[in-house]
């Protein structure tokens, strides 16, 4: 066996011969440094969805409030402290944004229906 055949991953794939007709040219990209491209695509993508094709800059930020990092919402004291857990288990960077685990509604959320209440519903037999 030769050693090109057991280490697979120093190969590069190749683009395919057979689509060069059909090819109108294709973007490869990352961010930066390479670390994070889901998270790349992600902005990326959604700049484009806003984009009109002319040299306007856009009114997006770059990055997210989140950044690269992932979010958690837990409800309860209790779920804080099982996260918190987790946490030191597996030895995440964490950053905490809350003051206090009460949770609140909003001030613009209604607080009633607006709709008035339809009573029981009446099955027709």
């Amino acid at each position: 066996m030769k050693i090109n055949e057991v280490i697979a991953e120093a190969r590069t794939g190749k683009h395919p011969g057979h689509a060069e007709p059909a090819n109108t040219g294709e973007w490869q990209f990352r961010d930066v440094g390479g670390w994070n491209p889901t998270y790349n695509l992600n902005r990326v993508m959604m700049a484009s969805a806003m984009a009109d094709g002319s040299n306007k800059k856009l009114d997006i930020d770059p990055a997210s409030w989140v950044s690269v990092f992932n979010v958690t919402r837990p409800y309860t004291e209790e779920e804080h402290k099982m996260v918190k857990q987790a946490f030191k288990a597996i030895g995440s960077e964490v950053h905490h944004t809350g003051k206090d685990h009460k949770s609140k509604e909003t001030n613009d959320t209604h607080k009633v229906s607006p709709h008035r209440n339809p009573g029981a519903i009446k099955r027709r037999r």
